[in-house]
Order: structure tokens, then sequence, then C-alpha cells
């Protein structure tokens, strides 16, 4: 997910990947962007009024709104009189981590991470609100923590509701890797407290987080961000994906082989004045699924990434 955590990766993870990580797609360049192009961390929903919403890392959470899907502008973070409740795990801090936000029957969802850099004492809380405004959400509370000794990490929520209608929400960073938990629908809390693994990398430090989970016809899609984000444009992020018939796994790679065991196929990488791609999210539109992600540029500031994506035997394709 974010500011570099956790544990340090070297460029040599990239070096290390099987094959099977690596069996991906060209990379192509993000489409336009105008406005207020800073981001880290985003996710996007399409308003009912036709306009797109944006949440993404800062401080006490921040948002953007477009009316085109290419001209963007700052819209203020989601709590303006702060987030008090987070601090036990910012240590203080009101830089509020990769947020997830949807909209399901008449209100806006919003999963964001307090932690600190390094720390598995972590917690993900629901806020909600009817308007998606900076101001107007109200904080649900707490929905899953970690601790020191959990051997995972409470950050990086995604919402995903399946084909049945049922709530999941899968999260993790580093340590043991990717984890999903059943939600109760509308209230968007836990109605379990057995987690289901879905990724991890045991053989590359742990470097996997950032999962976002889409569904297109018979397959679920489990997308996330192997190796080092957060180093401006020394970043070695890069963008994996796996696909399974069910929401809650196995998922896996082109190759087959399964994402607990490492598995992945890329779809995005560093290229010309892309650097370390990731923490991307996918979104539904007219024009198809909308992939939307974070990259530094040369100067290694981080900027919004918006491309669209086809599929193609049951792959995504991103163009």
């Amino acid at each position: 997910m974010i500011f570099l955590r956790q544990f340090a990766i070297s460029g040599m993870l990239a070096l290390a990947a099987t094959a099977s990580t690596l069996v991906g797609r060209q990379n192509v360049g993000p489409g336009p962007v105008t406005g207020d192009t800073f981001i880290h961390d985003p996710t996007v929903v399409k308003t009912p009024g036709g306009t797109y919403l944006a949440a993404y890392t800062g401080d006490n959470v921040q948002l953007k709104t477009s009316s085109d899907r290419t001209a963007w502008r700052n819209a203020g973070p989601v709590f303006p009189n702060g987030a008090p409740w987070t601090t036990p795990y910012t240590k203080g801090d009101k830089n509020l981590w990769a947020p997830d936000i949807s909209y399901h029957d008449g209100k806006y969802y919003l999963y964001y991470s307090a932690s600190t850099f390094g720390s598995s004492r972590s917690a993900i809380f629901l806020a909600t609100s009817t308007t998606g405004a900076s101001g107007s959400w109200t904080d649900q509370g707490l929905v899953v923590e970690s601790f020191e000794n959990s051997n995972y990490n409470a950050i990086d929520p995604n919402l995903i509701v399946d084909a049945q209608g049922k709530w999941w929400l899968s999260f993790g960073s580093f340590w043991s890797g990717i984890k999903m938990v059943p939600l109760v629908p509308g209230t968007g809390k836990p109605s379990s407290t057995n987690l289901i693994s879905i990724a991890s990398r045991p053989d590359a430090g742990g470097a996997v987080e950032a999962p976002f989970i889409t569904r297109n016809g018979n397959y679920y899609y489990l997308w996330v961000s192997f190796d080092s984000c957060c180093k401006g444009a020394a970043s070695t992020y890069r963008i994996m994906v796996g696909r399974s018939t069910s929401v809650t796994g196995p998922y896996v790679d082109k190759s087959g082989k399964q994402m607990t065991q490492g598995g992945g196929t890329q779809m995005m990488s560093s290229h010309d004045s892309v650097h370390g791609p990731g923490h991307n999210a996918v979104f539904r539109d007219n024009d198809g699924d909308v992939l939307v992600y974070h990259y530094y540029n040369d100067a290694g500031t981080a900027q919004l990434g918006i491309n669209l994506i086809r599929y193609d035997n049951g792959w995504p394709v991103i163009y």
C-alpha cells in the first residue's frame, strides 16, 4: 500500500520473481488526466449523478471529484475536524491510508486504514455518507484490527459484493499476506472472525499488498501490488492479477500458480516515465472496466493513472 512499509524491499525482488509472475501484458501509458493529478492509493466510484468521486491517502483521508474522468479537482478531507479515534494506531499522525470507496443502496461506504510505517499494529475503520462530500461522513467504527503478533496487517481494505449478494472485505500488506473476512451486508462489519488467506509471497519477503477484487463473467479477479512502494522514481511497485471462479479463491495466475504461493500475472510495471505503478482499484463505467492507480513521475511525485480494461480469454488486458 502506502509509503514504504513493513520491510525494506530491494530491487532484487523483481529480478528474483518467478517466470509465472512475469507473464503479463505489454506496459501501456496512462490515459489523459488533468487538474489536481497528485494522488496516492486511489479508489474511485461513479456517482448516481454520473460524476466521479475519488478517495486517497492523506490527512484525514482526502477526496477528489471529476465530471468527465479526466479533469480532477481536490474536494477536501473526509473528516475536516479530524479523526481522533484513529490516533492510537497512528501515534497521533493525521495521515490515513488506502481508502476504499463504493456505493450501495443509496449510501457511500468508505473503508480506510490507520497505522504507522513498519508496524502491524493497525486498524481498518468504516465511514458512511449519503452524499460523499467532505464533512458529510459518519464514522461507523472499527472493522478489523491487527496486533504486533498477528502475523498479518489490517490495512489496504477492499469491499467486494459477490454474485450471490454476499459482502466480503479483503485486506493485507506483507507478513503472511492477503486476508479476507465475510461481512454483514448493509452494516459492512464482519460476520465472522475467521480469516481466509488468498495471497502471499513466502519466498519474496512477503512483498504483496493492496488487494482489490473485481468480477467479470464467471471469474473473480484479485489485483495486488508486488514489491516496494513509496520511493519516488526508485519505486519497484508493479500491478499483478490472478483469477478464480470463487470469491474466496483459490486465485491462480496464467501459469496456474496459486497466489497463496507467490503467483500472480504481471499487468503493469515501471516503464518510460511511469515509475512504480501500483495500489490499483477498478470500477465499472459505460465504456467498460476502468483501472485507476498511482505511479511516480520522473520528479518522484505520485500521479493518478487511468486506463481501460478489456478481457481476452477470461484475462484482463490494460489498454
